[in-house]
């Protein structure tokens, strides 16, 4: 069986869903289930069962062909405004993949995801900007855009702004996402900017799993479907060390585990400030991680609150 990822196929949202909670991403990882097996596993329907095994075997009777302009945007790099991010990223972002930016709060992360999209318009391609907490209005990229010796004081016509602030809109979003992206073809880069503000506001573990679910689903459809790339800036939260003496000690830990994003796309990088104007970043993850090697970093600077 192959490795293709299994929220590309045809299948109910549903179906999927249970497939990524039960920790199945790929359909090699269905090679040693059968379709009652699966169904018990899931606690889904046999027919049900029966359609993902029957998805698989369509998927690979599919002619692997591909343009020869697909193949190369899948290789071309699209630079981040950012030297030591790009470098950190072999080159930039890569079409068809996920960056998650992390750090605390006043890092930068935000403003790095703003500015982000000065090389996309640059090369007169559209970007679809989510704000879930009003950090970069559509002032701030206006400004973005029309400074440097690029001005593009035109440039946010090709930004398609939003507003989410409740995890519902978000779950709506979500829905109507793929179909947005076929209606808008031109669309290259997709920013979350902010995306733990809209899951952390659900109280309940299993709503704010069910969500993730739903959105590493539907990234990796779209970044299948149309080499989509997408940023995604996340605070670092606190987390109480267990078995630790009074006074209680505390750490600093991502939003989200490696497997609540699409799996063989992802890159997470954390920015940890040393000093009001330097720091480093850390390429935490990739899709060539390898457990247990030393973790790739970059020093930067900030200038003018920027990270460079």
């Amino acid at each position: 069986m192959s490795g293709r990822q299994l929220s590309t196929l045809s299948l109910p949202l549903s179906t999927l869903s249970a497939l990524a909670s039960a920790g199945y991403d790929t359909v090699r990882d269905l090679s040693s289930s059968t379709p009652e097996q699966l169904s018990k596993d899931l606690n889904l329907s046999l027919p049900a069962s029966q359609a993902v095994f029957s998805a698989t075997r369509a998927s690979a009777a599919l002619p692997l062909t591909q343009s020869a302009a697909a193949m190369m945007g899948a290789t071309k790099r699209y630079p981040t405004a950012c030297a030591p991010l790009d470098r950190l990223l072999g080159g930039g972002l890569r079409r068809g993949s996920v960056l998650e930016l992390m750090g605390p709060a006043g890092c930068g992360k935000e403003q790095l995801a703003a500015h982000a999209v000065k090389p996309f318009v640059e090369s007169n391609q559209e970007v679809l900007f989510v704000d879930m907490q009003n950090m970069a209005p559509p002032a701030t990229i206006k400004r973005i855009l029309a400074a440097g010796r690029t001005a593009q004081a035109d440039g946010l016509d090709l930004v398609h702004y939003q507003t989410l602030h409740t995890a519902t809109e978000f779950v709506v979003f979500l829905r109507n996402l793929c179909d947005y992206l076929k209606a808008h073809s031109n669309i290259a880069l997709l920013v979350l900017n902010s995306l733990d503000f809209i899951v952390q506001s659900l109280v309940d573990y299993k709503d704010r799993s069910g969500l993730m679910d739903i959105l590493k689903e539907t990234l990796a459809r779209a970044c299948q479907d149309t080499n989509l790339i997408v940023i995604i800036t996340s605070h670092l939260h606190s987390k109480q060390v267990s078995g630790t003496e009074s006074p209680s000690k505390w750490i600093m830990i991502p939003a989200y585990h490696d497997n609540q994003l699409p799996k063989g796309r992802t890159y997470r990088v954390l920015i940890v400030p040393r000093r009001k104007s330097s720091g480093v970043m850390r390429l935490l993850f990739s899709p060539t991680h390898v457990p247990n090697r030393p973790v790739p970093e970059e020093l930067y600077q900030k200038t003018g609150g920027l990270i460079q």
